[in-house]
């Protein structure tokens, strides 16, 4: 196999969705709580990477091709055929597109973990978050070695 872009991200992809998997039946055995939890929080997860993904693969269309619409219908009829659950696929966790809105959602998910007691989520939900205050400080260092401080806010995410 040919390493080149495409593959590599084909194959992380393939990791990813097999660490979802495993790591939401792993979580499912422990059940109580932190079944619960974590199955809402990996079901935003997967529901978030299934939308970049299907977006990503229609931003590679060329937008001059007359059955444009078409191959996309095509396409998520056939994903429908391999994996029938996509049809309950709850609209409310897309219901955001900007990136921003996506994360201020998913900062809100992991602080509702720690509204409940005696679950393993909370130190998930600890790493998600930090995560997130990388993202801020990333943004906010772009934005002042590019000369754009009005910017900051544009996509910084508060966390609590």
């Amino acid at each position: 196999m040919d390493l080149d872009d495409m593959n590599i991200k084909i194959m992380r992809n393939t990791l990813y969705k097999a660490y979802l998997e495993d790591f939401y039946r792993f979580c499912q055995k422990l059940g109580g709580a932190t079944a619960e939890i974590m199955s809402d929080l990996l079901a935003f997860e997967a529901d978030r990477r299934a939308v970049n993904i299907t977006i990503t693969c229609c931003l590679c269309f060329p937008s001059f091709n007359l059955c444009f619409l078409g191959w996309f219908v095509l396409l998520w009829k056939n994903a429908l055929l391999i994996n029938p659950s996509l049809i309950s696929y709850r609209m409310e966790r897309v219901r955001c597109l900007t990136r921003k809105e996506i994360y201020e959602e998913e900062v809100k998910k992991n602080c509702l973990a720690f509204e409940q007691q005696f679950h393993y989520v909370v130190f998930f939900a600890y790493m998600r978050l930090r995560e997130q205050e990388i993202r801020n400080l990333m943004w906010i260092s772009e934005c002042v070695a590019q000369h754009q401080k009005s910017r900051v806010h544009d996509s910084v995410v508060f966390i609590f």
